[in-house]
């Protein structure tokens, strides 16, 4: 939905200490919530009836609210009225009012609070809050919710912790032809006379839900279509806004529908609420919200049109949904303690979608893109020195938005795949049910996970386990082979970015499953769990360590043996995954240090007749970041390095070609695309021509001319030669499509600009109406692919830096994505100082975390540059790329 201290925390870290929590004097027992939302002025009223359980004698009560008027508050003890003009105090740092009055009530009571209040239907994407679009030229709202993770007390005054479970029957007030959602099945609607306006409406009260934590709230009102589906035991349901096509939501209601049926059979758990309802909402700051029986989604990551989005938008939504249902029981039915344990709920939903998903479409060979897409992700983000650990102490509310990142989401997701390798998935499954069983409606800390895990297996995950978990990082496991034997001697030490580990971070030592490949098969019960250790081999002709890549570490391999796995490859001898993370872990070592960039740039080079698309994607993925770290350097060294781009992927994306069959391979269609893509803006004439006559016939009208798969690629290449005419055209197709993956094709291909003018241009619409505040990142991106863009971001950033905080706050996520956008393009020392003398003295709380992986990100590229930009240079001289005027 992240400034860090250096090192690791250590196993005996007490996570709780320091939280700022509510005191425990009460315990709330259920919520009677009803709300009245005012579209005119954005403003909501409401009543909050919470029934409570007095566990000390009581003369106060404290509960969280953020920005809500209480016009009255009244408390009582069994029938007795206690007062109705207590004291109230506000703490505005920690967001709790305290509630103190005269008479004691005593422990064992049953109290009851009651308050009146005033919200603000606010356009934060928190909370309660409003969500515009427009149908028949008007522009209208929608009043929903985002909670998740401390956003409950911005709706309504509430107990807002992960562990205070309580139930809840929620009340909504609103105009007849309104649609009104919760969590429950609607039990009763009657007319009342709105206290607004004096005019009749409907109240719409929904069941009392079961035992649940206050982030998983949801309610929602406005005009919504739907359709509808009973494959599952309960009605399933996906709803959108009147300007949408409803039966786009037809894909992810009938994959909903399976997937529920299969969690139920895999998890042998039912879905415990009455109905699933699935909403796609027009504003929306993350990619969906597991709110329990209501999930609430951007529009883009629920609605599927098979005529305008391509195969990856397909996997993409696929994905998010299968996420979010594995939260239904992963965090919903069983939460987390406190949000040192979000990664239990993340990362569990993101291991299960890729799953489930491997599972229903097994064409699409998702595991194998999880190698180039998590675990990369995951290992990218945990090199750096400012990453935390996956269980990271947080004590104040604006911490947590900053650890929904790689760290809970990726690498927690790779650890319970390691575990789930390490102990087989049959037994690793029943360890979940047995967690899911024994925890149902309560909360729950990760050694709960780890002793369900080891009561199904017999192996003590704890001890294994709390390694990677409370620790910061992973190793590199360097391989020197013994010429003597078939022996080899293995050492892990930390791994980071920066190549400049000291001693007091080098101090964990981690089990690392080696999974070594042989002629022989795989042998899976190998384990580095010293610093240095010595294993046999049955013959050194082949072996390769850390098969299919499940295991968390980088293997740092002798240039000769890097070869020999080359040709091994070529024979046949390794997985995809084994070839695509082979690159992914050559790369990353190359730019850290561990060996010559010129030594990545031949390994890529000798995979020109690699076949599958996954290792590919690696690989471009790799020359990306050379290019992006050289991006400042001469003109004459960045086009040869675009040169040999285009000398990789030219005759391969010819060969390939760049039509589609109506019934083309997923993997296939993906891997035209990205061939594509790549060899256009890397220059290839045929291509661009072809793009270019594509644009021609769809400005003409012909919206078919550009194939969905080729939408971005078609875009970012007309917008490079193009110019103004194309501009303008892509920012019509921005404003006026219907579908929302087209719009964000456009709005993102308009960072892709090269002339002055329309990166100013493209640089006026994020703080402008025409774009929301969900979408702020999208014209930004682009920017960062050529060093004038990165320049005018730190420009624009700088100059419109209160504009920025007005439209991201920082107590939410978004600002920390502007941040990172802005300044991690830089790659020299002088740039990243002139970052932090421009940050110093403003306040960073909310994006510190952010800020300090941007820093560290730059000083990995400047260091990179330092060793490697002769040995670059050299290289593409000796490869006919660069002539000698690229002499630097």
């Amino acid at each position: 939905m992240c400034i860090s201290k250096d090192g690791a925390a250590s196993a005996s870290v007490d996570v709780s200490k320091g939280r700022e929590v509510l005191p425990t004097n009460v315990k709330p027992i259920h919520y009677h919530l009803t709300l009245e939302p005012n579209f005119e002025k954005f403003t909501y009223e409401g009543q909050v009836v919470i029934d409570l359980d007095v566990k000390d004698d009581t003369s106060s009560i404290s509960l969280n609210s953020l920005e809500i008027d209480i016009h009255s508050t009244e408390i009582s003890a069994g029938s007795k009225k206690i007062t109705s003009t207590p004291k109230i105090a506000y703490n505005e740092d920690s967001q709790v009012s305290t509630i103190t009055f005269d008479e004691t009530i005593p422990a064992g009571s049953k109290a009851q609070l009651t308050h009146t209040f005033t919200g603000q239907l606010n356009d934060k994407m928190a909370g309660f809050y409003r969500s515009s679009f427009k149908h028949n030229g008007q522009t209208k709202y929608l009043a929903t919710t985002q909670m998740e993770p401390t956003d409950a007390r911005r709706a309504f005054p509430c107990f807002d912790e992960p562990a205070l479970k309580a139930e809840y029957t929620i009340t909504l007030i609103a105009d007849h032809h309104l649609t009104c959602l919760s969590n429950m099945d609607q039990v009763s609607e009657t007319d009342v006379e709105s206290k607004m306006t004096g005019s009749k409406k409907k109240a719409v009260t929904f069941r009392r839900t079961p035992l649940m934590s206050t982030y998983l709230l949801a309610f929602i009102v406005g005009e919504l279509n739907h359709v509808e589906t009973n494959d599952f035991r309960v009605p399933v349901r996906v709803f959108a806004t009147p300007d949408k096509d409803i039966e786009h939501g037809r894909f992810s209601l009938e994959l909903a529908a399976r997937t529920l049926d299969f969690y139920e059979k895999t998890f042998d758990s039912r879905f415990p609420l009455p109905k699933m309802d699935m909403v796609a909402v027009p504003d929306f700051s993350a990619g969906a919200m597991e709110n329990w029986g209501l999930i609430t989604y951007r529009v883009v990551d629920v609605l599927f049109d098979p005529k305008t989005s391509g195969a990856s938008t397909k996997e993409r939504i696929a994905e998010v949904v299968q996420h979010e249902l594995a939260h239904q029981w992963f965090g919903n039915l069983v939460t987390m303690d406190f949000w040192e344990g979000l990664w239990l709920n993340e990362g569990f939903a993101t291991w299960m979608s890729w799953y489930s998903c491997n599972k229903f479409y097994p064409e699409w060979k998702v595991w194998q893109g999880y190698v180039v897409d998590t675990l990369q992700g995951a290992l990218s983000l945990d090199s750096l020195r400012s990453s935390h650990p996956i269980e990271v102490p947080v004590n104040r509310a604006e911490e947590i938005n900053q650890i929904f990142d790689a760290i809970s989401y990726s690498k927690g997701s790779c650890v319970l795949r390691m575990i789930s390798k390490y102990l087989g998935e049959e037994t690793f499954m029943e360890g979940i049910r047995r967690y899911l069983k024994k925890h149902a409606y309560g909360n729950t800390k990760t050694e709960d996970l780890w002793a369900a895990l080891s009561d199904a297996s017999g192996k003590p995950v704890e001890k294994i386990m709390d390694v990677w978990t409370k620790n910061v990082g992973y190793p590199v496991v360097t391989v020197n082979e013994d010429t003597t034997s078939n022996t080899i001697k293995l050492k892990q030490n930390r791994f980071l970015r920066t190549a400049d580990v000291k001693p007091e971070e080098d101090q964990t030592l981690f089990p690392v499953f080696l999974g070594l490949r042989t002629k022989e098969g795989v042998s899976d019960d190998l384990t580095l769990s010293e610093r240095e250790q010595e294993f046999k081999v049955p013959d050194k002709d082949f072996f390769k360590l850390n098969t299919d890549h499940s295991g968390i570490y980088r293997t740092l391999y002798s240039p000769t043996r890097l070869e020999k796995l080359g040709q091994a490859a070529k024979q046949g001898l390794l997985s995809v995954e084994d070839r695509a993370g082979m690159i992914a872990d050559a790369g990353a070592l190359a730019s850290s240090g561990y060996g010559k960039t010129s030594g990545i740039l031949s390994l890529v080079k000798s995979f020109n007749d690699e076949p599958e698309f996954v290792v590919w994607s690696e690989i471009l993925s790799r020359i990306a970041s050379i290019r992006s770290a050289w991006v400042f350097e001469s003109e004459a060294t960045r086009n040869a390095l675009k040169s040999f781009q285009l000398s990789l992927v030219s005759s391969k994306a010819h060969s390939k070609g760049w039509s589609f069959a109506p019934d083309e391979d997923h993997i296939q269609a993906q891997f035209k695309a990205l061939l594509f893509g790549s060899a256009g803006l890397a220059g290839d004439e045929q291509i661009i021509k072809a793009a270019l006559d594509m644009f021609s016939k769809y400005k003409a009208g012909d919206r078919t001319a550009i194939h969905p798969n080729l939408r971005a690629s078609v875009y970012a290449i007309v917008l490079r030669h193009g110019g103004t005419e194309a501009y303008d055209t892509l920012f019509n197709e921005y404003l006026t499509a219907g579908d929302a993956d087209e719009r964000n094709s456009a709005l993102r291909s308009l960072g892709r600009v090269t002339s002055d003018e329309l990166i100013k241009r493209t640089l006026s619409l994020p703080l402008s109406d025409d774009v929301k505040g969900q979408d702020v990142y999208l014209p930004l991106g682009g920017l960062r692919n050529e060093a004038k863009g990165i320049e005018a971001l730190w420009a624009w950033m700088t100059s419109n830096w209160d504009a920025i905080v007005k439209k991201c706050p920082p107590g939410l996520s978004m600002l920390s994505g502007v941040v990172q956008l802005c300044t991690s393009g830089f790659s020299s020392e002088e740039q990243l100082k002139e970052v932090r003398e421009w940050f110093e003295g403003k306040k960073t709380k909310g994006f510190d975390r952010a800020l300090e992986q941007s820093a560290d990100s730059v000083r990995a590229k400047s260091q990179w540059l330092a060793r490697d930009r002769g040995d670059v240079e050299e290289w593409l001289r000796k490869e006919g790329f660069l002539g000698k005027e690229g002499k630097l």
